[in-house]
């Protein structure tokens, strides 16, 4: 039984021969978030029963839990819906995460090579490493993301990378072979090269690619919520009983399949928005003002109205902040796009929106 070994640092070369020399003992790893402040880190290494932490500089040891013998991974949950929940992660799972991946990409072990530039406490970055381990593909990796680095990798032999949207309109996507977006909602009109994924922590990193699910990744609709069944995912959550491999998954997102068969994710069950007793996605109508281009970056909200329960709300950043935004035009501009009761009533202007370390909005904190 293998212990759980936190690594305190960001993604690096060492943090890569270190995850080797750790797995080889076989025990499992815990990637801490670098942006957490000191004592939320010491609070999940003693929640989650961390018996080792590792950073570049020391090494201290505590009292942990044991790990089941294919445990290979845990990553925190981002916590937005309380406190972070320790999503377990197995080799076999991440071996499967890798190989469909890595079919669907064509990765070829002689030419490609995977730039790592996002944070690896989260499994978009984590899993950028296991698919080059497992494939015997180059891995470089770079400490955090800067847009000048990233293209300067794509230039002199990078060809594969995962970013967030906020990321990708920063770079030249061009010099890169196959980019993967994930983690928040992706523009509409993007690059030939750039797949839009979609997965969970849970589901061990992106599972839907341009709307088509991997190979054996199966997707239904149950009650208007996606549910997964994947040899990708997860094995429990810590402190849980393990479930059984075959078991089906909900994800607490919401999501339809078009009659293309693709799917398209409206957001989670939790964030749609009644009005006048219709249930509205904000994620759809997102989508629509993406194409107006007023907003830098904008999110939609349900506001606490007495006459209609809740209203659609815009909360966006100006693209123009000397020209004033009028919430009727933008109503008149959406109503071939929109039904009439998710139109817009409202809009409030802010500086910036809130994100986490992955660039996705938290629409909790607007």
């Amino acid at each position: 039984m293998g212990k759980l070994i936190a690594f305190d640092m960001e993604g690096c070369d060492f943090f890569v021969s270190k995850l080797l020399e750790i797995w080889d003992k076989g025990h499992s790893v815990f990637p801490l978030d670098q942006r957490l402040p000191q004592a939320k880190k010491e609070q999940l290494v003693k929640a989650f029963g961390v018996s080792e932490v590792i950073s570049e500089k020391e090494t201290y040891k505590a009292k942990g839990i044991l790990m089941e013998p294919d445990d290979a991974l845990v990553i925190a949950t981002s916590g937005t819906t309380g406190d972070p929940k320790g999503v377990v992660l197995t080799h076999t799972a991440l071996k499967a995460s890798s190989r469909v991946t890595s079919s669907q990409l064509d990765v070829q072990n002689s030419v490609d090579e995977w730039l790592c530039c996002i944070p690896v406490s989260h499994i978009g970055g984590f899993s950028v490493i296991t698919r080059a381990l497992h494939n015997g593909v180059r891995l470089r990796v770079q400490r955090r993301f800067d847009a000048a680095l990233c293209e300067e990798a794509g230039r002199i032999g990078s060809t594969l990378v995962s970013l967030v949207p906020t990321a990708l309109g920063r770079i030249d996507s061009s010099v890169f072979r196959k980019i993967l977006v994930g983690g928040a909602a992706a523009p509409q009109i993007l690059p030939d090269n750039v797949i839009v994924t979609y997965g969970l922590t849970e589901t061990g990193s992106g599972i839907v690619y341009n709307g088509i699910p991997l190979p054996d990744v199966k997707i239904e609709i149950r009650d208007g919520e996606i549910v997964v069944q994947s040899p990708t995912l997860f094995s429990r959550y810590l402190g849980d009983e393990s479930q059984n491999s075959e078991q089906w998954f909900s994800t607490g997102d919401a999501g339809f399949f078009q009659d293309d068969q693709k799917l398209v994710v409206t957001g989670r069950l939790d964030d749609a928005i009644v009005t006048g007793g219709e249930k509205v996605w904000p994620t759809l109508i997102e989508r629509e003002l993406d194409s107006l281009g007023l907003f830098s970056e904008h999110v939609v909200v349900g506001r606490y109205d007495q006459e209609w329960g809740q209203a659609v709300t815009i909360i966006g950043v100006p693209k123009n902040s000397e020209k004033p935004l009028d919430i009727s035009d933008i109503r008149d501009q959406l109503r071939d796009s929109l039904p009439n009761y998710s139109l817009p009533k409202a809009i409030e202007i802010v500086d910036e929106l809130p994100r986490n370390a992955m660039g996705k909005i938290l629409r909790r904190l607007v």
